[in-house]
């Protein structure tokens, strides 16, 4: 019997994660903007928000059942959040190099590999109920 996680997404303690992403993916645009320029600015948003977007969406699915009797459902919600991450993440990235230009191919990488490094980072943090 699979038992569906009712718990809406924003409730959830992966959205810390998402939070801290969306914070770390707004304040690296914004300092490459100051730092560099409006292309570098935007190319690091766009970076970011492409490895955001595809956390949420692994999130959404990988995160839908819960409990002993569900085991195979969690399982295969992991494998196909992982695998629909991954495609919608090349997709986001192919409609970025075709549609937008002048675009900073190195910027547009270092918020992408920014924003996943905070997730990888989120395994690192203290478990703080309060937030």
């Amino acid at each position: 019997m699979k038992i569906r996680n009712r718990t809406p997404l924003h409730r959830l303690p992966v959205f810390r994660v998402i939070r801290m992403q969306m914070l770390v993916t707004l304040v690296a645009a914004i300092l490459a903007g100051l730092v560099f320029d409006l292309t570098a600015g935007y190319s690091v948003l766009l970076g970011g928000l492409i490895a955001l977007l595809a956390n949420v969406y692994f999130a959404y699915k990988a995160f839908r059942y819960f409990g002993a009797r569900s085991t195979r459902a969690i399982i295969q919600s992991f494998w196909s959040g992982e695998m629909g991450k991954q495609i919608l993440a090349a997709a986001l990235f192919a409609l970025v190099f075709v549609g937008v230009r002048p675009l900073e191919p190195l910027a547009l990488f270092a918020g992408y590999l920014l924003v996943l490094g905070v997730g990888a980072g989120a395994l690192l943090l203290k478990n703080n109920p309060k937030h």
